[in-house]
């Protein structure tokens, strides 16, 4: 059970709120499976398919935002209005006007969507009150707000501020590829992204691909900066640095999985991969912060 993106957010460091605390928070908008006539349903979930809505391991604290939705393409509705439309005309000897054929379009819709297919997803949140982190498995920012807005109106006051550090992240990817020399601890692997700041956009992105200094310092003289970066932490851990802060494509190395076992059961596996995780990724993220200069202070 490991995460592949982290969107990461900062609270106190601890955190005094408790797992009983959250759970009796999070209830009043439990999931509930999306009516007959709604588009949208989301909600928290059990993280391991029980009663409880916070799931604890060694103090790490897992929740889960389920979310369903109801697929009903535009296209579709335009498609059925249109021989409504046409079945109208023909009746009353004239077409339906713009005002008649929107109402005719909002009664399309409300008559498919019974008859809608569902899309069920899960949004997975790792609250370390140790530390002060919260991180949510999203690749988008977007799916990371739907998380934190429901979190913000579940948990009255609760002090979740997005994560800020000294130093611009894409300056300092620059200067480690531009010096060939990653920060300790680090080592920068074969894929990244150099975009131009100016008006012509250009872009190069490396996959795969062997990065040679000289071909890099000559973007970067050209006024190309560094917007994602490959690298590997303490050769146990492999992800992607984004511009925004973001890390995403986590994959942890086999020098992590050596310390899985077969032999246990379930949920003995899932709770050792979540202390694994968890317990990696809190000092991970404390490194990768340190190599850009810190935290920054309001």
């Amino acid at each position: 059970m490991w995460f592949k993106n982290l969107q990461i957010y900062r609270l106190p460091a601890p955190w005094a709120y408790t797992p009983e605390q959250l759970e009796e928070a999070l209830a009043p908008m439990r999931f509930a499976p999306a009516s007959s006539n709604e588009l949208l349903r989301q909600g928290w979930d059990s993280p391991r398919g029980n009663a409880n809505l916070v799931h604890v391991v060694n103090k790490q604290m897992l929740i889960l935002l389920g979310t369903e939705k109801k697929l009903l393409p535009t296209s579709v509705i335009n498609q059925v209005a249109k021989a409504k439309a046409a079945e109208l005309e023909e009746a009353q000897g004239f077409a339906p006007g713009k005002k008649a054929m929107k109402e005719l379009k909002e009664r399309v819709a409300d008559e498919l969507l019974p008859r809608a297919f569902s899309i069920r997803s899960n949004v997975w949140t790792w609250i370390d009150p140790v530390n002060g982190w919260l991180v949510v498995d999203a690749a988008s920012p977007s799916k990371a707000d739907d998380v934190i807005k429901l979190l913000l109106k579940a948990v009255d006051r609760m002090p979740l501020e997005s994560l800020r550090v000294q130093r611009s992240p894409v300056a300092v990817m620059t200067a480690w590829l531009e010096m060939d020399e990653a920060p300790h601890g680090f080592t920068v692997d074969q894929d990244t992204e150099l975009r131009a700041t100016g008006e012509s956009k250009a872009a190069v992105r490396y996959v795969k691909h062997t990065l040679e200094v000289d071909d890099i310092r000559r973007h970067i003289a050209s006024g190309k900066q560094c917007t994602r970066l490959a690298m590997t932490w303490n050769d146990k851990i492999s992800f992607v640095l984004t511009e925004s802060l973001a890390i995403k494509g986590i994959k942890p190395l086999d020098v992590i999985k050596e310390n899985e076992t077969s032999t246990r059961n379930d949920e003995e596996r899932f709770d050792n991969d979540m202390m694994l995780m968890t317990g990696e990724l809190s000092q991970m993220m404390a490194d990768i912060v340190e190599a850009l200069g810190g935290e920054a202070k309001a």
